[in-house]
């Protein structure tokens, strides 16, 4: 959220909803406040929420890319969310800012700062690290120079947007697959959403929200999801989703959205070199 005194808020009733994962990044900007709001928890005996029992994900922006950047970067972080260590660390995007999409720099760049990452991981200042956004084809190079494999790789998914193959090869290469976007970036929650198999599941399970049918379907997909919410009722509803579980024939239904065109809401990296 862009008004601190309102995420500030929104991150302390996540925690008092249960919530134990925040997942930030230097480009949002808003790793400060996080950083007031967790302090702000930690030191509130009443909410009893300790540090070790929630799991902070930060992210490299891409004009930070390189051994050098990424090392301030992780360390600026580390301030900014007044933390001894963060959780999890990924590189947000394979590209560095202000390179042609072609340009052979992006891989130089991306191989230094997966090398800081790898320094970092062996100081415990990150507790594990990974990639968002990175395809087959980059992650199959991270072999070539990876001396510590990529823990998680965070990409949009949703069921217009399935991506298999990509969560198959996530599946065999022991990389934990965290999906954004869950929701199609709100699009898929709008009634005139032009998806029938979406609306046949909606029409079957009036017990169920639309964002919980569409988190439901990620999770039994075996990836973690990260969806945003301000509101407390799409908090509740959100965390609430975990409780309930779409069936095999419903999961196909909605599986079956993916026989149409591919639409994503957010960042490609298939063009980047």
């Amino acid at each position: 959220h862009r008004d601190p005194v309102v995420l500030k808020q929104v991150v302390l009733r996540a925690l008092d909803a249960g919530y134990r994962l925040i997942d930030t990044a230097s480009a949002y900007r808003n790793e400060a406040v996080i950083g007031d709001a967790l302090a702000m928890a930690f030191n509130d005996k009443a909410r009893m929420v300790r540090r070790e029992d929630v799991w902070i994900t930060s992210k490299l922006a891409p004009k930070q890319q390189g051994y050098d950047g990424a090392t301030a970067a992780v360390l600026e972080s580390l301030k900014n969310l007044q933390v001894d260590y963060i959780d999890l660390y990924l590189i947000h995007w394979p590209g560095a800012s202000g390179k042609a999409l072609a340009s052979p720099e992006h891989r130089v760049l991306r191989e230094g700062s997966w090398k800081a990452l790898e320094a970092l991981y062996r100081q415990k200042k990150v507790r594990a690290i990974g990639v968002s956004n990175y395809t087959q084809r980059h992650l199959e190079e991270m072999r070539e120079y990876a001396e510590i494999e990529p823990m998680v790789n965070q990409c949009e998914l949703h069921p217009l947007a399935q991506q298999p193959d990509l969560l198959q090869y996530c599946r065999e290469n022991g990389i934990v697959f965290t999906a954004y976007a869950s929701l199609g970036e709100s699009a898929l929650l709008a009634d005139d959403a032009d998806v029938e198999q979406l609306k046949v599941i909606c029409s079957r399970r009036p017990d169920l929200t639309r964002a919980q049918i569409l988190l439901l379907w990620g999770l039994q997909h075996g990836v973690a999801v990260i969806p945003k919410a301000t509101s407390d009722k799409h908090l509740q509803e959100n965390i609430a989703a975990a409780d309930h579980r779409l069936s095999v024939d419903e999961m196909a239904i909605l599986d079956d959205i993916g026989n149409r065109p591919e639409r994503r809401f957010c960042w490609n990296a298939a063009n980047v070199a």
